[in-house]
């Protein structure tokens, strides 16, 4: 590592000092969530909050996005810092007194903390100008639920903000559950999974339901197809590259004595290697077809691609770690014994260069990590807390890794 112990007791101390004003942007973000890319309420506050830090400042043409640039005092590579500014269309049921004023609209998976978090980073290294040699770039993205928003900012252009390639990224994510408040956690190689999707529609013959042998029913044969997708992740993968096959609507018919002509079967599917997530999308079309010809009908299969894999570089997971302990003790930082089954659009950020994604506990007081509410549920509950944390820990990772580019 190569910040010094005087730095990073600094960057513990400011971050802690600022804590009240970054939880009271984060509660201002969370009352007034909005969905997918045009988030025009979210990024003025996310502009007026930047405005006194004196950064080149620039905004989105396909996406309400925001892009901000901090020069150091003296010449350097550059580093990003990521944080995603969307919300879900969940209708909160927490009891905050923060709770959100825009109804069926919520920041369920916290990415309010991370805005908020990206200013409080940001703020920290602003104050820091004269001793930084190189740029840091502040990616504020909206649509990261499925949107793609990351991808979008890097056509137009956020990589090179600062006028050249930047050398390496991070971002983090908050956990409502799992993970006690301000317990950081991340991992080399696959962090996070793809997420892609299939929807298989097995197309029989309708008829009475007293007479199926008239008929070809697609019930029993898109019953078929989903026992077997499961049946084909246990035996055709390995359990040390591992994939999850989850059939999350499954639909036939409209009454008990009728046999319809369709059945619709929609799949949401997660891998963590690129050859895990070919042999996977092949596997569900050649099951869901061969399946329905064993019985004499047809099944046709949209697949559809999602967020690739989101793959961390060993020696910036590294750098997180000491950073973390740095900053925070040995017990701060935890490394991840597996991947994550879910999926993040920072995956686009990580396949373009080195760079670490993190987690970053923020159960509520009180609460058990156990059965506290997850991540998308309309009872989660974030930690406020942990914006004590993130900051810092981002703000480190810029510091550090341009100190090594002056080092070097």
């Amino acid at each position: 590592m190569y910040l010094s112990e005087q730095t990073l007791t600094a960057l513990r101390t400011e971050a802690a000092a600022q804590l009240p004003e970054v939880a009271a942007l984060r509660r201002a973000l969370h009352r007034t969530p909005e969905l997918g890319l045009q988030l025009p309420a979210t990024q003025r506050l996310v502009l007026d909050a930047l405005a006194p830090l004196g950064l080149e400042v620039n905004t989105g043409t396909a996406l309400t996005s925001v892009v901000a640039v901090l020069r150091g005092a003296r010449p350097g590579p550059a580093v990003l810092l990521r944080g995603d500014m969307d919300g879900l269309p969940v209708t909160e049921d927490t009891g905050e007194e923060f709770t959100s004023q825009n109804v069926g609209v919520m920041h369920a998976c916290g990415h309010d903390m991370h805005t908020s978090g990206l200013v409080g980073a940001a703020r920290l290294l602003a104050a820091r100008r004269e001793e930084i040699a190189g740029s840091v770039v502040f990616m504020f993205q909206p649509g990261e639920e499925g949107d793609g928003g990351a991808r979008l900012m890097i056509e137009e252009g956020v990589l090179d903000a600062a006028g050249e390639r930047v050398v390496a990224a991070y971002g983090l994510h908050v956990m409502s559950s799992l993970l006690p408040a301000g317990l950081v956690i991340s991992r080399p190689g696959p962090m996070l999974a793809a997420a892609d999707s299939a929807r298989i529609t097995v197309n029989g013959r309708g008829g009475h339901g007293s007479m199926p042998h008239l008929a070809a029913d697609p019930v029993p044969v898109a019953a078929s197809i989903v026992l077997a997708l499961q049946q084909m992740v246990t035996r055709e993968f390995d359990v040390f590259d591992p994939v999850v096959v989850t059939v999350g609507h499954l639909q036939a018919g409209t009454v008990n004595n009728v046999i319809p002509a369709q059945a619709l079967i929609e799949v949401t599917l997660r891998s963590f290697s690129p050859l895990g997530r070919e042999k996977l999308a092949a596997g569900v079309q050649r099951v869901a077809e061969h399946i329905a010809a064993a019985h004499g009908l047809t099944a046709t299969v949209e697949y559809e691609p999602g967020y690739p894999v989101t793959v961390n570089t060993a020696g910036e997971v590294d750098r997180t770690a000491e950073v973390t302990v740095g900053l925070f003790g040995e017990r701060a930082y935890a490394m991840a014994p597996s991947p994550i089954p879910g999926a993040e659009d920072f995956s686009y950020v990580l396949e373009q260069v080195p760079g670490a994604f993190f987690g970053l506990g923020a159960t509520p007081p009180g609460a058990d990590p156990a059965t506290a509410a997850y991540n998308h549920s309309a009872q989660a509950r974030y930690a406020d807390a942990a914006l004590a944390v993130g900051p810092a820990v981002l703000a480190g990772l810029a510091l550090d890794r341009l100190a090594q580019e002056s080092a070097d």
